[in-house]
């Protein structure tokens, strides 16, 4: 199985995240799209670690557990690997060379750009377009992960009662959810967008420009860290801190002794990460910060990235402009629609 492959409808998109399954079914009425089935599901702790599912039985069975709940009955499924576990490179091709002369020539070619061997790795490659200054050459774009990473969510997905139909890397599925936030941007022409995925233990930092990602990097922090504070200071379950967090009933010292701290560390670990991109690029500013992830929905906590990094930011809902199915709950949906960005660009792929 590829990593970029192309599928066919209905297909369910699904993100497996560190602390939870989301899942998200799109149909497309018009030019609209219409989310259909969506469902998330909490994860026990150490079921997926940094993003590598650790026990592939306990994934499953929370896929089918939100593919039940959901009310969706798609037979097909899409997931993506995560950054980390991925190889891309953009490697220059003839443009004469017909698609399977492309495919065996990539193949010959991959072997220089991956430190494993071969037959160790699935990879899979897209042309993006034509060469800059060399006419008879294309830009050719390859992804490659070990064979392990994408079989271990294929299982998954097989558990939960989905047939894999696609696994795709994580921010290229990102980046294929993008696209339905243009409207609700505010940046010139050529601008730079910082789209920030905070989940439960990793920060990820994806820069765009006109849609395509030009930067990605991680950091091992998100959102546990701050269940695992209310557990400390509370005397609260792992499973009782999180619904306290997403649910209220703290006491009232919460907001300014657990939380605001948090949001404090959250916009250091923001800063932290454009500085990396700036070292490494000839850019010095983005344009505009999008907050998405689990922790992007904290009140108030894009007003203070704004203030502190005087960075114009917006939380991102990439189904903002989308009709609703009879069984979503729309307030629910909202709740969660910056957590929903890679579980979107998977379902996306319906429509490919």
């Amino acid at each position: 199985m590829g990593i970029i492959t192309k599928s066919q409808p209905p297909l369910v998109g699904v993100d497996i995240s560190s602390t939870a399954v989301k899942l998200l079914q799109l149909s497309r009425v018009g030019n609209r799209y219409r989310v259909d089935h969506y469902a998330v599901e909490s994860l026990p702790p150490n079921a997926v670690v940094e993003k590598q599912i650790a026990e592939v039985e306990v994934v499953g069975e929370a896929i089918k557990r939100a593919l039940a709940r959901s009310g969706s009955r798609a037979k097909y499924g899409a997931a993506a690997v995560a950054g980390a576990s991925v190889i891309t490179k953009v490697i220059p091709m003839p443009a004469e060379l017909g698609e399977d002369e492309l495919e065996a020539q990539v193949e010959l070619e991959a072997v220089n750009y991956i430190p494993y061997p071969i037959e160790e790795v699935n990879l899979d490659f897209e042309v993006i377009g034509p060469m800059p200054n060399a006419p008879d050459s294309v830009q050719v774009l390859l992804a490659a992960s070990r064979s392990e990473n994408v079989e271990m969510r294929a299982s998954a997905l097989e558990i939960g009662g989905l047939a894999p139909r696609v696994v795709d890397v994580e921010a290229f599925a990102i980046e294929n959810a993008f696209g339905l936030l243009s409207d609700q941007l505010n940046t010139p022409r050529e601008g730079l967008v910082a789209l920030v995925d905070s989940g439960a233990t990793m920060t990820t930092l994806n820069v765009l420009r006109n849609g395509r990602s030009l930067y990605t990097r991680e950091q091992v922090f998100g959102g546990k860290q701050l269940t695992d504070e209310i557990m400390r200071r509370y005397g609260l379950s792992y499973e009782e801190a999180g619904l306290a967090k997403r649910q209220g009933g703290l006491p009232d010292s919460y907001p300014l002794e657990v939380l605001e701290p948090f949001k404090e560390a959250l916009v250091q670990q923001v800063s932290r990460l454009l500085q990396f991109f700036y070292a490494g690029s000839e850019f010095n500013r983005v344009d505009q910060i999008v907050l998405a992830g689990g922790s992007a929905a904290i009140p108030g906590l894009a007003q203070l990235v704004e203030e502190q990094l005087g960075i114009p930011t917006m939380i991102a809902n990439p189904l903002a402009q989308m009709t609703l199915g009879p069984r979503v709950q729309p307030h629910a949906l909202a709740q969660d629609a910056p957590a929903l960005m890679i579980a979107c660009g998977l379902a996306l792929r319906s429509f490919d």
